[in-house]
């Protein structure tokens, strides 16, 4: 058993690695153009090409609570251990951290199938659901 969580943690920091490097880009948006004969208030957006080494950064929100994404070594060690615990087969595709800084969002998957699986900063778990 320790041998499987010392392999599930090294293959999340791995994970995180891999990760980690292709971060070191900004990718800048080409400012709006309105379309000639219209009014200011349609506003057509230029045309923009997505880079392979570019990251979508994502939002979201939960009930009352906002989610912003965060790489995978910005998530609380205490949260980390747990989840790797539960979710053993599971790969991690997305972590998000409430703007507060009070719950983590973790979307994983195994088989296909997404999960969210929901914790407090402190490592406690909230919930589980279909993502």
């Amino acid at each position: 058993m320790k041998k499987l969580f010392l392999t599930a943690a090294f293959m999340l920091a791995l994970a995180g690695t891999a990760t980690a490097q292709t971060d070191n880009k900004v990718e800048t948006t080409p400012p709006a153009t309105t379309a000639p004969g219209t009014t200011t208030d349609a506003v057509i957006p230029a045309t923009q090409t997505p880079d392979a080494n570019t990251t979508a950064v994502a939002a979201s929100t939960d009930g009352d609570k906002e989610f912003a994404a965060v790489k995978q070594s910005e998530i609380a060690p205490a949260v980390l251990k747990e989840a790797v615990a539960k979710y053993t087969d599971y790969a991690l595709v997305e972590a998000l951290a409430a703007t507060d800084g009070s719950e983590y969002k973790l979307v994983l998957t195994k088989d296909g199938k997404d999960i969210a699986a929901y914790y407090k900063a402190n490592g406690e778990f909230i919930k589980e659901v279909a993502a």
